[in-house]
């Protein structure tokens, strides 16, 4: 069973920084791909970034590009979404999700994702 953890959501005025991460555990983590989703209020949940754990080849959303950087630390388990530039409408719970399954494609839509963190909440006030 794999178990994904996520931390270093808070407040942060827009025009400023956050450095997601997400810590995943279980007896033999090798996944295919890490990808970051967010769900703000009454919206559904949207792919944000996805990185390949095999190669580190990466994919971003329209909305984040040039803004977020995706990365991952594959001795540590480890899997980052540093944000800069932020804007309120990036307020959203943000989640990180892994996929087991061999792909040829990114993996940007969530119902190809079988193991999902509990989600940390980022608020951008203007």
């Amino acid at each position: 069973q794999v178990q994904l953890v996520e931390s270093g959501g808070g407040l942060v005025q827009a025009g400023g920084s956050l450095r997601l991460s997400c810590a995943a555990s279980g007896r033999t983590f090798s996944p295919d791909a890490m990808g970051w989703f967010r769900q703000g209020p009454g919206k559904e949940r949207e792919f944000v970034a996805v990185v390949k754990w095999s190669g580190g080849s990466t994919f971003y959303a329209d909305s984040v590009k040039g803004r977020f950087t995706i990365s991952r630390d594959n001795a540590k388990n480890m899997v980052y979404l540093q944000m800069n530039s932020l804007k309120p409408e990036d307020t959203a719970v943000y989640y990180c999700a892994a996929d087991s399954r061999q792909r040829f494609l990114f993996q940007r839509s969530p119902l190809l994702y079988d193991y999902w963190g509990q989600g940390t909440q980022v608020t951008v006030s203007s």
